[in-house]
């Protein structure tokens, strides 16, 4: 008789991060979750909660009951005469979450090692191509400055109730290509809240904020601000027209990145 999996009381900030560590540590399918299972240990780890008086919060309750329902959808025969909405599979939209979720802790991870480097990482650059007349009265934006703009957009996204009925895959690449147009079409540069505000999902959001990012490090952008945390804006650096000639922004997008 297998052995039960056995759950170590760590720290979630969430109850999607318990959900995708149980689900990662036991080599689930994320599309196919076997939600009796999931479920039950689920409601196992918040038991063990209660019986060290530790609190629990609302959004792990409502989760236990979103599980408890699914797991009862489940258990009932298909109507036969339901139509396809009715017979969609019960976990998708839980699917969906944990899947954007993990998009966001991918990118989470991404930035923070991108901020570890650049704290250890002390360069020269060429001056020249940060001088200039149109440079005066300008302070340099830091990655800082970038997430938090991000996080900005990010949260007012939150506060809207939004249905996506459509599931649309976006890449680096075109969101570096999208930027670009924008940027050939405007002289003057742009805001970066306007460039994140059109992105029309999260995960799109996600590519805007790398492809941003690629393009800072290849030098074909430049970010500034006229006052500590003003609007940032976007315009083109110097570099900018023989970054795109030389095609190195698709190579460096289109690269496989590991998971």
């Amino acid at each position: 008789m297998a052995s039960p999996y056995k759950i170590h009381l760590d720290a979630y900030d969430g109850p999607l991060d318990l959900l995708l560590d149980l689900i990662r540590k036991q080599e689930m399918d994320i599309h196919n979750i076997p939600i009796a299972r999931i479920t039950g240990q689920y409601l196992e780890y918040l038991h063990k909660l209660e019986k060290l008086d530790i609190d629990v919060s609302a959004d792990f309750i409502y989760m236990a009951a979103t599980l408890i329902l699914i797991k009862s959808k489940m258990l009932l025969p298909a109507d036969p005469l339901a139509g396809p909405e009715e017979q969609a599979d019960p976990r998708a939209d839980l699917v969906h979450r944990l899947v954007e979720h993990e998009q966001f802790k991918s990118a989470a991870q991404l930035l923070y090692q991108k901020q570890q480097i650049e704290a250890h990482v002390w360069s020269k650059p060429d001056r020249s191509l940060y001088e200039g007349e149109d440079m005066e009265g300008e302070l340099v934006v830091s990655l800082v400055d970038l997430v938090r703009v991000f996080q900005q957009v990010l949260d007012r996204r939150k506060e809207v109730t939004k249905i996506e009925l459509r599931h649309d895959t976006f890449t680096v690449a075109q969101m570096m290509q999208l930027l670009r147009a924008q940027l050939l079409a405007s002289e003057e540069g742009i805001e970066l809240v306007a460039f994140f505000d059109s992105c029309p999902s999260r995960s799109a959001m996600i590519c805007a904020l790398l492809a941003v990012l690629e393009m800072v490090r290849l030098q074909a952008i430049l970010l500034s601000q006229t006052e500590i945390f003003g609007a940032i804006r976007v315009r083109k650096h110097k570099m900018f027209d023989a970054v795109f000639a030389g095609g190195a922004q698709a190579e460096s997008a289109e690269a496989p990145q590991e998971s």
